[in-house]
């Protein structure tokens, strides 16, 4: 018998099209949804379902046969055959319901050829363990052909796409939205589906949990961590690998209004109300114009202060894999003047030194073409310094963005919020597996054209003596 919680309770009567289950470790979230999954099944009206997992012996261990896996709850009405039987050659677990015989195919999502044999049919019922880690093309091909779908996932690298496709559209009901953390609750963003509905579970919800088994939970993990921040908050974000490991929105994320503060003010500096402003405004562009990938032509605008905290204060990216009419360098130039024009006036200070990727010989040349004939133009469009190695610019950047709550010590590198490019390739931007010390080549076009931004301001960001 497993123990329910009021917010389990709700989950199993609730309902809905879609049930997404993400969380903390120990939440519970399998547990539960194998039993809503069964109730599901047996209330359905079509007798073909599917129970999917990364593998079958990874759906064996972590769904049918675990401690409260389906056999331990439904053992009496269901029966697991796992080299098939009968006339059915595949793996599937036959269910005795009060509406007759279900048949629940048993599926691994890791091999095409596999899961192949499992979608010619409609099904009722579909039961997807670890969504995160799932073939796209597989949960493309999935989720037209059943009338409900449950699935359960691990925090993982929010860019993922089975986030913007399916996760995101989901919403939690209006009484569980203050169990959210902000940072999950914003990342449900993308056009709502009526009846896809979004569950947080936390081990304060799996009513097996003692205190002293969530609290032992908790001092296993190593606070500020990304795996306290996916294990224990339950929050999106690459476990291991990352460059940026100790990026934290509550502490490197502002506001608009936040970042406005800085704006230097002389009479409130003469009156002494305001202490910290910007006293220099630099910009960066990293370009990248394949239509044929996910490469963006990105642009930074970031303000620096007497106190030596650099802000990335705007960004403008474009890809041209996604343009009717790709852009070309000449295209950039006069986007470019124009992203630099409005941060102007934006944040009352001009970045008259301007970065731009020095590999790129050809957006260059047409920099020098516009300044030819637009002699008002007042930006000095220069290579951007690469001498700074890309390892030495990590440590530089690691080392502003440290920060000791305990002893009141503030981070020198922040990010205003709607800078959303920005934001996700700090939380996804990765080492290589294969090269110590090398960055992955990829989610690094912001973060190349900031540091092309400070990196000629280097000197003055940081602790100042």
């Amino acid at each position: 018998m497993i123990k329910l919680s009021p917010k389990f309770k709700d989950f199993l009567l609730c309902e809905t099209k879609r049930d997404y289950l993400e969380g903390t470790t120990a939440a519970g979230k399998t547990t539960v949804g194998i039993t809503k999954f069964m109730l599901m099944v047996a209330k359905s009206d079509k007798k073909y379902h599917l129970l999917c997992g990364l593998d079958l012996g990874t759906v064996e261990k972590n769904v049918i046969n675990s401690e409260c896996g389906l056999l331990a709850q439904f053992g009496v009405l269901a029966n697991y055959y796992s080299n098939g039987k009968g006339r059915i050659g595949l793996p599937h677990i036959v269910y005795d319901t009060p509406s007759g015989e279900k048949i629940i195919y048993v599926s691994g999502y890791d091999n095409k050829n596999r899961w192949e044999k499992v979608l010619g049919a409609q099904y009722g019922c579909v039961y997807i363990d670890e969504v995160n880690i799932a073939d796209m093309e597989f949960l493309r091909e999935i989720t037209h052909r059943c009338q409900y779908m449950m699935t359960t996932s691990n925090p993982d690298a929010p860019d993922k796409p089975v986030y913007k496709e399916f996760i995101n559209r989901s919403r939690p009901l209006k009484r569980y939205i203050e169990d959210y953390p902000p940072e999950l609750l914003a990342e449900l963003n993308e056009e709502p589906v009526e009846g896809y509905i979004h569950w947080y579970f936390t081990f304060y919800d799996n009513a097996a949990m003692t205190p002293e088994q969530i609290q032992a939970k908790i001092d296993a993990v190593p606070k500020g961590t990304k795996m306290y921040k996916n294990k224990i908050q339950g929050l999106r974000g690459k476990a291991t690998g990352l460059v940026f490991c100790n990026f934290s929105k509550k502490h490197h994320v502002i506001t608009q209004e936040q970042a406005r503060s800085y704006i230097r003010d002389d009479a409130l500096i003469d009156d002494g109300k305001q202490t910290e402003w910007y006293e220099y405004f630099s910009a960066g562009l990293d370009t990248a114009y394949s239509t044929k990938s996910q490469d963006t032509i990105a642009m930074s605008f970031v303000g620096i202060t007497n106190k030596g905290r650099c802000i990335v204060l705007d960004e403008k990216c474009y890809n041209n894999a996604l343009q009717t009419a790709p852009l070309a360098p000449s295209d950039t130039v006069v986007n470019y003047i124009a992203f630099l024009e409005r941060n102007r006036k934006e944040w009352g200070g001009m970045a008259k030194n301007v970065f731009v990727d020095s590999a790129d010989q050809a957006t260059l040349t047409e920099f020098g073409k516009y300044k030819r004939s637009h002699t008002e133009c007042l930006y000095m469009f220069i290579g951007a310094h690469k001498k700074l190695k890309i390892i030495d610019r990590i440590i530089l950047q690691l080392g502003w963005m440290a920060y000791d709550e305990e002893k009141g010590l503030d981070t020198h590198y922040q990010v205003v919020d709607s800078c959303e490019n920005y934001i996700r390739e700090l939380d996804t931007y990765s080492w290589r597996e294969d090269a110590d010390e090398t960055p992955e080549d990829g989610n690094d076009h912001m973060v190349n054209s900031t540091q092309y931004a400070w990196i000629p301001y280097k000197d003055k960001i940081g602790g100042r003596k």
